[in-house]
């Protein structure tokens, strides 16, 4: 597993996202405006990708527009996580 030492955006970042409930998800611009950055929704998922610890649940991230975004561990992965946690439905977007 890759490790590396966060920065503190990337602290900030995590600490937003840790809070999200299982079954509930945020886009990628509301984490960008809970650290107070609110155009920063590219870097939040820059940050998101380098996270590989798993009590940070990065994959209830999504896009704006409703598709689930990228995920480190792989889109699939991410959907099937997100199905199984009740966060979105089958159906969904990929």
């Amino acid at each position: 597993m890759k490790q590396h030492t966060p920065t503190p955006f990337q602290q900030r970042v995590y600490a937003i996202v840790k809070k999200i409930p299982k079954g509930s998800v945020l886009t990628y611009k509301q984490v960008a405006e809970k650290i107070g950055l609110p155009n920063a929704a590219r870097a939040v998922g820059n940050a998101l990708n380098k996270n590989y610890n798993p009590i940070i649940p990065c994959h209830r991230v999504i896009r704006s527009d409703g598709n689930l975004g990228g995920y480190n561990r792989g889109s699939d992965q991410k959907k099937k996580i997100l199905t199984q946690e009740k966060a979105i439905k089958k159906t969904s977007k990929k």
